[in-house]
């Protein structure tokens, strides 16, 4: 499907062959993009093009589980930031691509957009983020929230176990579920607070659970129960690998141990089960408002290397 607009030609890629074409203007998701096609997670009618003769003006692609029919996340949206007319261009671009890719009637994917830790302070940083969160906006995107990405390298120490908590497996599914609905209570992340205006805290966990946890293909072994010495639960942690990098998928203290310093210590043990895997690097998130989450990584040496900004249409 190509549509012209004046002057302006839209359309989607080709195949592979065109990556070059598409990786024209720089995102730190570039380098994965031969790989996702190969895998799935991406298709030529996904990621589309806006061309002025042979000059790449905007580009934008969605990113899909491997196996789902339909994208899950928005994820790469760039303009040339040198035209004149770029937000324009991106507004055209973003209305004739998502007419195509989403299904009628259905809430179009959640955008997300890796951005520098540091991206409101420097003008030009600044001014590209908000020139594509302006486009976006006109299409009827918000800003959902602001994430914090952290990394762990290797050679950061590990602190010891001090002996407060005691560690096990996750014993089944229904053990997870139940205390994903148990640590909602007083939840600072607003994905899960969004979703608990919508559906009951059992609900939410279940679709947290089916939609992350359950497809990661890592050992479910990996995962720990955290404890007081009696067996009671405090918390716990999956550490994980996603498709790109080990990761803490999820980490939580029950509500009732919270104020205790025990972030510390289930952390400390997600990230020593990672560790012993030869992991690179461990990549995690967590909202910009959840300051208690944020300061427990970077207690435990994680550094903030990247912003996330998600957007939503409603």
């Amino acid at each position: 499907m190509t549509v012209e607009q004046n002057d302006l030609t839209m359309r989607p890629i080709a195949g592979r062959e065109e990556l070059n074409l598409f990786s024209r203007l720089p995102y730190v998701l570039n380098e994965e993009l031969e790989d996702d096609l190969t895998a799935g997670r991406r298709r030529p009618e996904w990621m589309w093009v806006a061309l002025r003769g042979d000059h790449l003006l905007a580009r934008v692609a969605w990113w899909g589980r491997t196996g789902d029919d339909t994208p899950f996340l928005l994820d790469i949206f760039d303009i040339d930031d040198s035209s004149a007319d770029r937000v324009d261009i991106g507004v055209r671009l973003l209305q004739t691509a998502m007419a195509a890719v989403v299904p009628a009637d259905t809430r179009p994917p959640e955008y997300n957009r890796d951005v520098p830790p540091d991206w409101h302070e420097g003008e030009v940083t600044r001014r590209v983020v908000e020139d594509r969160m302006l486009a976006l906006e006109r299409t009827g995107a918000h800003l959902f929230v602001e994430r914090l990405r952290f990394q762990w390298r290797p050679g950061t120490p590990i602190p010891e176990p001090t002996g407060r908590l005691a560690f096990r497996p996750v014993r089944d599914t229904e053990e997870i579920i139940t205390l994903m609905t148990l640590v909602l209570a007083g939840t600072l992340d607003a994905h899960s607070r969004d979703h608990l205006t919508r559906m009951s805290a059992r609900q939410a966990a279940i679709r947290h659970y089916e939609e992350e946890l359950a497809r990661y293909r890592s050992p479910r072994d990996w995962w720990r129960i955290a404890t007081l010495p009696d067996g009671e639960p405090v918390g716990f942690v999956t550490p994980a690998r996603n498709d790109y990098n080990p990761i803490i998928a999820y980490l939580a203290v029950l509500p009732q141990h919270r104020g205790n310093g025990y972030i510390d210590e289930i952390l400390a043990e997600g990230t020593r089960i990672l560790s012993t895997q030869d992991a690179p690097r461990i990549r995690a998130a967590t909202d910009l408002g959840n300051t208690p989450m944020a300061n427990a990584f970077q207690r435990a040496g994680y550094a903030n290397f990247e912003r996330a900004i998600n957007m939503t249409w409603h």
